[in-house]
């Protein structure tokens, strides 16, 4: 809808629309219905008279301009709680990965208690233990605390046997009875974790190796790796060097003593991959 305006020139008439449309000049919807004229002599004067609307674009622009601001802002808001999210994220993810190399450093560092198990035992495994007469108060204090130590399971065990080797230097625990075979576990789990427990007890507090049967479970698994070192043992004699397959608990401790008694004059060493994985490398020694 359009208001006239009057006025003795243009600008007055411009002041007087923007000042009661309440807007700017630059807001207003403009036309001149009449020119000013100053006349002639003072007669035939004319005023500024025109016709104004307020323009109703430049509203709809200038709440498209608060529009896009207000979203903008949003935006700036979602993309600063997103960086917030992501470097919270960054910084769980850090943790965690601080969290799991310390556990892997203790790991490590735990593992390697067990490196004179896989390495300083040269005992032939399937020699017979012998007692010797000055080791049995030796012996009987290690029953007691084994007995003690395997008193409290559900299982039926007969009476764990413990002797000393002839060399002084490896204790024989052996346990035996209708449920000792469970002492094993799937894939003998429980039986590497029981060795482990003991050697490091018995290293630890009698500085000596450990031989554990349980349920002739020991030379069930002699037998299968000799069977499996026999072509290997051929492939050395023949090429002069081998890397044996991947090979978990007590299977590396015999493979290692089979191959050194085999190969005395020869570099034989357990070797780790990353993932901490073991395997026998055999080699000549490097001149």
């Amino acid at each position: 809808m359009f208001k006239e305006f009057q006025g003795k020139t243009l600008e007055e008439a411009y002041e007087k629309a923007s000042t009661s449309l309440k807007c700017s000049v630059t807001d207003l919807e403009i036309d001149i219905i009449q020119a000013p004229s100053k006349g002639f002599l003072g007669f035939f004067t004319k005023d500024a008279i025109i016709n104004v609307t307020q323009n109703t674009n430049t509203n709809k622009t200038n709440h498209k301009q608060k529009k896009e601001k207000k979203k903008n802002s949003e935006r700036v808001e979602e993309v600063e709680t997103l960086s917030s999210k992501l470097n919270a994220l960054n910084s769980e993810v850090k943790t965690k990965k601080e969290v799991v190399k310390s556990t892997k450093t203790k790991q490590i560092k735990k593992e390697k208690i067990f490196d004179d198990f896989y390495e300083k035992d040269k005992q032939k495994l399937h020699e017979s233990p012998t007692v010797n007469p000055n080791n049995e108060a030796l012996i009987k204090e290690i029953k007691t605390e084994v007995s003690n130590l395997f008193s409290k399971l559900c299982y039926e065990i007969d009476e764990i046997k413990v002797d000393i080797l002839d060399d002084s230097k490896t204790v024989y625990i052996e346990f035996g009875g209708t449920d000792s075979a469970l002492l094993i576990g799937k894939e003998g789990y429980r039986y590497k974790a029981l060795s482990y427990i003991l050697f490091n007890w018995i290293n630890e507090k009698y500085n000596m190796m450990l031989r554990l049967e349980i349920a002739e479970f020991l030379v069930n698994q002699e037998d299968a790796i000799y069977t499996y070192l026999e072509p290997v043992i051929e492939t050395i004699n023949h090429e002069g060097f081998y890397k044996t397959k991947i090979l978990d608990g007590i299977l590396i401790h015999i493979a290692l003593t089979k191959l050194r008694d085999e190969f005395p004059d020869k570099y034989v060493a357990v070797k780790t991959t990353q993932r901490g994985d073991k395997y026998i490398l055999v080699n000549e020694y490097k001149k």
